[in-house]
C-alpha cells in the first residue's frame, strides 16, 4: 500500500482520531479492578489519561474490557465537559492487545480519520508536545512511533540469566506510545495479520512491519511513563501531583427550610423522614454546600450564578448536575479534587446511618476515592432554627489542585 493511498483526499476521511486500549486486566499492578480504573492523584488512571489527550480535541474511540462498563462509566461522570464530549462510544475488546485495537480501528472503519494514534490507557501524561509531533510524524512518514534512546548498557541472556551478548545501545530505542499511523495503512496490517492467525505482536509498530511498511522513530517523552506496577502508580501520582502545584481551598454553606414531605436528599443518598426540605431544586443541602466549596476554591461565583433559581428549568433538578458542573469546570482547567469535608447540622433525621453511602455517592459523582470525601454530622444543641427543628444546614470544605500559572 502506497502511503498516498493510506492518506486519503476524501475531506469526510480527514482529521485524526484516537484509538485508546483500555481492555487489559493490570494483574501486575496487584489491585482489585483493572489498573486503569484505580485512582491516582483524585480521579482514575484512564481519566487522567483522556484528559491529557483531549488537548487534541480529536475524537477517541475507547476499547474496554467485557465487563467494565459500570467502572467505565464512573470514569465518564468524572471527566470534564470538553473530554467527555470526544468520546465516541465504547467498543469491547478481545483476548489480546492486539485484538482490541483491531477493535477499535474497525469501529472508525464507517468514517475512517486520515491518521490515527493508537495509545494504551495505562500512560496517563503524554503531553501536548508529544501528542502534536506524533501526529505530524504520521502525516509525513504514514506510520511512526515516539522512542527513547537506551542510555544504560543492555545485555542478552539466556534462559539461565547468563550474559551472552552486549547490544550496541546506540542502535536500541525504548518505544512509547501514542503510535501513529495513517489510518488505512495501520488497519489494513491488523486486517491482515488476523486473516493469518497471527495474534502475539508486542505492538502496532511490529503489525506494520509484518506488512511491509517501514516505521520511523521519532523523539519520545521521558515523562510519558506506562503505569505497570504498584511502585509506578507512586512515580506516577508525584508526577501528577507537581503538575498540579497550585492549592486552593473553598468553603460553601447552605441551609433549607423544612416543608411537607416524607423524605430529605442528602448528599445523593433519599434519607426517610417526616418533613423534605424546601428548595428550587431538589434542596440537597449538603450537596449544595460542597458545590459551593468547590466553585469558591475555583474562584468562580457561587451555585445561583451557574444555575440561577429564577431559571425554571432548575426547578426540582437533581444536585448531582450542580455538583459534577462544578467538578467538570476544575478538570476544564487541568486540575483535579484532592479532598472534600462536609457537615451537616441538624437534629433529626440521624445522618450516622447513612454516613458511608453519602460518602460513596459522592466520590462516585466527583470521581474520587473514598478516602477522600469526609461527611460529618452534628446538632445545636437545640440552638437556632436548627435546633429547633425547623430546617438543616450544611457546611463544606474543598481542596482542589490547579496547574501552575492557571486563571
Amino acid at each position: 500500500m502506497s502511503l498516498s493511498a493510506a492518506l486519503p483526499e476524501n475531506p469526510l476521511s480527514t482529521g485524526v482520531a484516537i484509538v485508546l486500549v483500555a481492555a487489559g486486566r493490570g494483574l501486575r499492578a496487584g489491585g482489585e479492578i483493572p489498573k486503569q480504573y484505580v485512582s491516582i492523584a483524585g480521579k482514575s488512571l484512564l481519566a487522567h489519561t483522556i484528559e491529557a489527550l483531549a488537548v487534541l480535541s480529536a475524537p477517541i474511540q475507547t476499547v474496554i474490557g467485557a465487563g467494565d462498563l459500570d467502572l467505565y462509566g464512573q470514569v465518564k461522570q468524572s471527566l470534564s465537559a470538553r473530554a467527555r464530549a470526544l468520546l465516541r462510544e465504547p467498543v469491547s475488546g478481545g483476548a489480546t492487545r492486539q485484538a482490541s485495537v483491531r477493535a477499535g480501528l474497525d469501529a472508525l472503519s464507517s468514517n475512517p480519520p486520515a491518521v490515527v494514534l493508537i495509545h494504551d490507557g495505562a500512560r496517563c501524561t503524554p503531553g501536548a508536545a508529544l501528542l502534536q509531533r506524533a501526529v505530524a510524524e504520521a502525516h509525513r512518514h504514514g506510520a511512526a512511533i515516539p522512542a527513547l534512546k537506551a542510555t544504560d548498557t543492555i545485555k542478552q541472556v539466556d534462559a539461565q540469566e547468563r550474559t551472552i551478548a552486549t547490544l550496541a545501545r546506540d542502535s536500541l530505542r525504548m518505544i512509547q506510545t501514542p503510535q501513529a499511523f495513517a489510518y488505512a495503512l495501520i488497519h489494513e496490517a491488523h486486517a491482515a495479520a488476523a486473516r493469518a492467525g497471527l495474534i502475539d505482536f508486542p505492538d502496532d509498530a511490529a503489525v506494520a512491519e509484518w506488512a511491509g511498511h517501514p516505521v520511523i522513530c521519532f523523539e519520545g517523552d521521558p515523562k510519558n511513563m506506562k503505569v505497570t506496577t504498584s511502585d509506578d502508580f507512586a512515580l506516577a501520582a508525584a508526577r501528577l501531583m507537581a503538575a498540579c502545584a497550585d492549592i486552593r481551598t473553598g468553603q460553601g454553606y447552605d441551609v433549607h427550610a423544612f416543608g411537607p414531605g416524607d423524605h430529605v436528599w442528602l448528599g445523593g443518598v433519599k434519607i426517610p423522614h417526616d418533613h423534605a426540605l424546601v428548595g428550587h431544586s431538589d434542596a440537597d443541602v449538603l450537596m449544595h454546600a460542597i458545590t459551593d466549596a468547590i466553585l469558591g476554591a475555583l474562584a468562580d461565583a457561587d451555585i445561583g450564578s451557574h444555575f440561577p433559581p429564577s431559571d425554571p428549568q432548575w426547578k426540582g433538578a437533581s444536585t448531582d448536575i450542580f455538583l459534577r458542573h462544578a467538578v467538570g469546570l476544575v478538570a476544564a482547567r487541568g486540575g483535579m479534587i484532592a479532598h472534600l469535608d462536609g457537615t451537616v447540622i441538624c437534629e433529626a433525621p440521624k445522618v450516622g446511618p447513612h454516613r458511608d453511602a453519602i460518602r460513596a455517592r459522592l466520590a462516585e459523582i466527583c470521581g474520587l476515592a473514598l478516602d477522600r470525601v469526609a461527611v460529618k454530622a452534628t446538632t445545636s444543641e437545640r440552638l437556632g432554627f436548627t435546633g429547633r427543628g425547623e430546617g438543616i444546614a450544611a457546611m463544606a470544605m474543598a481542596t482542589i489542585r490547579l496547574p501552575l500559572g492557571g486563571a
